[in-house]
This record gives structure tokens, C-alpha cells and sequence, in this order.
């Protein structure tokens, strides 16, 4: 396979993750943000465009992206699909992290677990702020499911001095936006780095939905190496130039 983009930490290739990861390398880490496929209540929201259905009037418009349009029951079966591919992909002791809301999370939970991989719980991502809903509660959160390839290993001989942090279970970073913002629902780099640096020994890091590369920089900056796989050209070429960008010093990254 031919890269799209490479340098010494990064590797990104275009396609489908379904036929380009049985070609890669093993992983210690797979950490994605996949089409939510949630939130629409009518058939017209899953055969409209993302814009439509995400993209407020007056606001940034972002390149489109595909997978967003399945129901429940297609879109537990696909999950099933390339997160077997994953684990397969992934070095025994390896660990997965799956970005969902929680319209679908049950489906995340039994996917991975449908794909081999043993469900570990759920990370919490507190946005900070959130749409209000009157006499209820302000969405304001999203989940990352959690799971490992067979038991987690603590030996710290195979893990360097230390095997990682204790890493808090509610992770808080404020929503992306501005200039910096190059996808429509892209995360904070921050939050990814802060899930990458839980474990010393997750030193390569897979994204299959890559996207706008958020994933791959957070691993980047952190010294880590990094594979990112995204279906759509636009968005492998905004990742490319991100990842072309300087890497921040480890020093000048704050807590989240």
C-alpha cells in the first residue's frame, strides 16, 4: 500500500479501514471518533447531507463526510466489522477506544465485545458546555468506550519505568471551534492526548476515521507514532498538512 502521507510519526493512507488495516503493521492503541450515526429522528436525516443535519445557517461550513446515515441495527453490524479487523490489528494486551454519544452507546458496547475485544467502561468527555434543554438536563457530555485485547498488562518490565498514570475517568475540554477547527464534529487534541498518555506502552496509535488528523497529532506530539486511515481525499489532505505542521514541545502542553 501506498501512503498518502508519511513522515517519522506519522503514516496515513486513504481508503476504506475495512481493506487497508489487514495490511498494517500491529498497534498498541486504536482510538477513533467514527460517524455517530444518532440524532436523527426522520428518514430525510439519514439521507441528507451532514450539513444539512449538523451545520447551523451562518456558522463554518466543513467538508462533507460518509457513514452518518446508518439505523441502529446496520450500524451495530458495521462497528462488528472493522473493530474485528481492529483486533486482529492490535497487540495482545492492546487497548481500543470507540467515541459515541449516548443515543448509541449501548451499540459501541456490544460491537466491541461481538468483535472479541473485552469492554473495559466508559471514558467521559465533559464538554464544558452544552445545548440547555428546559426541565431537563444540558447535553454536555460525550462517551468513549473502552475496551483491551485479552487482559491489560501491568507488568512495568515490558511498560518502561512506569506503566502509565492513573488517568481520571472524566476528561473536561472545552468544544472546538475557531480558526483551529477543521472538521464539524472534530475534538480537542488535548482530550485525545490526555487518553494516549494513560499508558506508556501505547506507542503506536491507530485511527481508522481519522478525519482532520486529531487523533494522529495528539500522538504525535506526545513522541508517540501514529496511522490514520479517512475515506474521504479532503480530509486526508487537510491531515497531511496538520500533521507537515511543528510539533508543539511536550512542555508547552497544559492539562485538560
Amino acid at each position: 500500500m501506498t501512503p498518502y502521507y508519511q513522515d517519522d510519526a506519522v503514516t496515513i493512507y486513504h481508503g476504506d479501514c475495512r481493506k487497508i488495516m489487514p495490511g498494517l503493521e500491529l498497534v498498541d492503541l486504536v482510538l477513533t471518533d467514527p460517524p455517530y450515526s444518532s440524532g436523527g429522528m426522520m428518514r430525510s436525516d439519514r439521507v441528507g447531507s451532514v450539513k444539512s443535519k449538523y451545520q447551523l445557517s451562518g456558522r463554518p461550513s466543513y467538508p462533507q463526510f460518509s457513514g452518518d446515515n446508518r439505523d441502529q441495527r446496520s450500524f451495530e453490524k458495521w462497528l462488528a466489522l472493522w473493530l474485528a479487523e481492529a483486533f486482529l490489528g492490535t497487540k495482545s494486551g492492546g487497548c481500543v477506544g470507540v467515541f459515541i454519544d449516548w443515543r448509541n452507546v449501548a451499540c459501541v458496547i456490544d460491537a466491541i465485545q461481538i468483535a472479541g475485544w473485552v469492554y473495559r467502561g466508559l471514558v467521559v468527555w465533559d464538554k464544558k458546555a452544552g445545548r440547555p434543554v428546559l426541565g431537563w438536563f444540558r447535553g454536555q457530555h460525550e462517551l468513549c468506550v473502552m475496551g483491551s485485547s485479552g487482559p491489560l498488562d501491568r507488568d512495568v518490565t515490558k511498560c518502561g519505568p512506569e506503566v502509565g498514570i492513573c488517568q481520571r475517568g472524566i476528561l473536561s475540554h472545552i468544544v472546538e471551534s475557531g480558526p483551529d477547527k477543521k472538521h464539524q464534529s472534530q475534538k480537542p487534541e488535548g482530550l485525545f492526548r490526555d487518553i494516549i498518555n494513560t499508558r506508556n506502552d501505547w506507542q503506536t496509535v491507530l485511527d481508522p476515521f481519522m478525519g482532520s488528523g486529531t487523533t494522529l497529532l495528539a500522538a504525535k506530539n506526545l513522541g508517540r507514532k501514529a496511522i490514520g486511515v479517512e475515506m474521504e481525499e479532503r480530509y486526508c489532505e487537510i491531515a497531511a498538512k496538520r500533521m507537515a505542521q511543528e510539533v508543539l514541545p511536550l512542555e508547552a502542553h497544559g492539562g485538560g
